[in-house]
C-alpha cells in the first residue's frame, strides 16, 4: 500500500470529483476540437491543442494557464508558424536543390526556435504554442483553421476563467528530486 501511495496523488481521495470534472472538461474540449478539425491533416495542430487542454485543466492556477502566456504564446506561435509555412513552400518557386520534406524539416525547426525565442523575451511562454508553430509548417491549414485554433484557445481560457472557483491544481506541487 505504501508504494501505491507514492504513485497516486494524495489529494485524489479528498478531491475525486474535481479530478473527474477537470479531466472531463479536457476530454470534452478535445472532443469538440476533433469534431471540427481533420484528424488526418491537422495532427500536429490537434496535438498542441490537446497539450494546452492538459495545462489549462490540470494546472488552472499555473502561469502557463494564464491569459498572457495562453494568448500571447498562441499569437506568437501562429504568426511564426504562418511565416515559416509560407517560406517553406515559397522556396520552391525559385530553383533550389532541397526537397519539400527537407524544407518542412528546416523551416519547422526554425519556426519552433524563433517562437520559443519570442515567447521567452515577451514572457508569454506556453510550450504547446511553440508546437503550434511547427504544426502550421508541417500540416495543411487555411484561414478557417487559424480561426478555429483561436476560438479553441479562447474557449479553453473562458472555461478556465468561468469555472476557476470549481477547479484546483491537480499536479503535486512538492519539489521533486
Amino acid at each position: 500500500m505504501g508504494i501505491l501511495m507514492n504513485i497516486i496523488d494524495k489529494k485524489l481521495k479528498k478531491n475525486l470529483a474535481r479530478y473527474i470534472f477537470q479531466c472531463g472538461l479536457a476530454t470534452g474540449t478535445i472532443l469538440l476540437i476533433l469534431i471540427f478539425l481533420d484528424i488526418l491533416t491537422h495532427t500536429a495542430i490537434i496535438a498542441t491543442l490537446g497539450a494546452t487542454a492538459f495545462i489549462v485543466f490540470t494546472m488552472p492556477r499555473a502561469y502557463a494557464s494564464g491569459p498572457r502566456p495562453l494568448f500571447g504564446g498562441y499569437f506568437i506561435g501562429i504568426c511564426v508558424g504562418c511565416v515559416f509555412s509560407f517560406l517553406s513552400t515559397a522556396i520552391f518557386k525559385i530553383p533550389v536543390i532541397i526537397t519539400q520534406i527537407t524544407a518542412y524539416i528546416i523551416f519547422g525547426a526554425l519556426a519552433v526556435g524563433v517562437a520559443i525565442f519570442l515567447m521567452a523575451i515577451t514572457n508569454t511562454e506556453h510550450a504547446p504554442a511553440a508546437g503550434m508553430a511547427l504544426g502550421l509548417v508541417i500540416n495543411e491549414w487555411d484561414l478557417l483553421t487559424i480561426a478555429f485554433i483561436v476560438a479553441a484557445v479562447l474557449f479553453m481560457a473562458g472555461l478556465r476563467t468561468f469555472l476557476s472557483p470549481l477547479m484546483i491544481d491537480l499536479r503535486d506541487i512538492r519539489e521533486h528530486d
